[in-house]
């Protein structure tokens, strides 16, 4: 039988070594909220061949405008993606009526999308509200579904710290983005977060299941054997659903499907490959460390390796 159990402490170390780093940018830098949380405009049009102005040409036209905190970032495209405080609809039409003065050009809208700073705030406030309601109902809906089993609400609590780990892989992979790519944290991000969340807790429930089970038919092993035996048990049907299924399409997806997307599924791509990778190697392994009670030999270690 495999042994998966016996390295645990490596596989904390390993989520550490991916979560760290993004979590540190974030930090450092703040989360990269687009206007949907914040509030704002976001205006993405398209110049005639050769008459395409610099960045810093639109930044000053939209001073003049009186709206000094717009961001220009360009596309492969050839669109310009402008970001900026809230525009209604005359100062959008004045500011486009603008460019194609300044510039000689035809402009064409590719996209418009204008968000209040009171409804920014209201998606901000139920979207930190949904995954605390997610993590409360997976607490509850564990402790209830194993309450014939012995310590029942560590099952639920292991599988919410599992989660907070794809939470966690998620913003950290979202701020490496943010850094290299530009990405920013939209509507699309969101789903994608909950999406997350959601197949983390359905990998955590299977994974707990074969526990649940085993525990009937081989009381005789102890527990670190028999959630060893648990675990791979569930391992095959854990990498044929994800592997060769969703990751293969997401994957497909953030390499071909656009600029539009590559973000949402590259956020998808790591998000659920950390829920099958959490469910083997981070909720389970937190579930006999309980067990065990090993913190209270983590510091006795070290005195006996002193």
């Amino acid at each position: 039988m495999i042994d998966i159990l016996s390295k645990r402490y490596l596989y904390f170390a390993i989520s550490l070594l991916v979560i760290l780093p993004g979590l540190v940018i974030l930090a450092a830098s703040g989360l990269p909220l687009s206007i949907d949380f914040t509030g704002g405009s976001l205006l993405e049009v398209q110049f005639e061949a050769g008459k395409a102005p610099q960045p810093a040409d639109l930044v000053a036209l939209y001073e003049k405008e009186g709206i000094n905190d717009a961001q220009v970032q360009t596309t492969d495209s050839g669109t310009f993606v402008i970001r900026s405080s809230f525009l209604d609809n005359e100062t959008r039409d004045s500011v486009l009526t603008a460019m194609e003065t300044e510039t000689g050009s035809v402009v064409s809208v590719i996209r418009f999308d204008s968000v209040g700073p009171s409804i920014g705030k209201q998606v901000t406030s139920r979207a930190a509200l949904a995954v605390g309601v997610a993590a409360l109902a997976v607490v509850i809906y564990i402790t209830t579904a194993f309450r014939k089993v012995p310590h029942a609400f560590r099952y639920g609590v292991c599988a919410v710290i599992a989660m907070v780990h794809d939470v966690a892989v998620v913003f950290s992979i979202a701020g490496i983005g943010a850094i290299l790519f530009d990405w920013q944290m939209d509507a699309l991000f969101l789903t994608a977060l909950l999406t997350v969340i959601g197949f983390s807790v359905q990998d955590k429930v299977v994974v707990f299941d074969r526990i649940r089970e085993n525990s009937n038919i081989l009381r005789r092993l102890d527990y670190e054997t028999l959630v060893n035996h648990s675990i791979v048990q569930t391992l095959q049907r854990s990498i044929n659903t994800q592997l060769m299924t969703v990751e293969f399409l997401l994957l497909s997806l953030a390499l071909f499907g656009g600029i539009t997307l590559q973000e949402f599924a590259v956020i998808l791509l790591f998000g659920l490959f950390s829920g099958t990778y959490s469910s083997i190697f981070v909720a389970a392994p937190i579930l006999v460390l309980w067990e065990n009670q090993e913190w209270k030999n983590w510091f006795g270690r070290r005195k006996s390796a002193a």
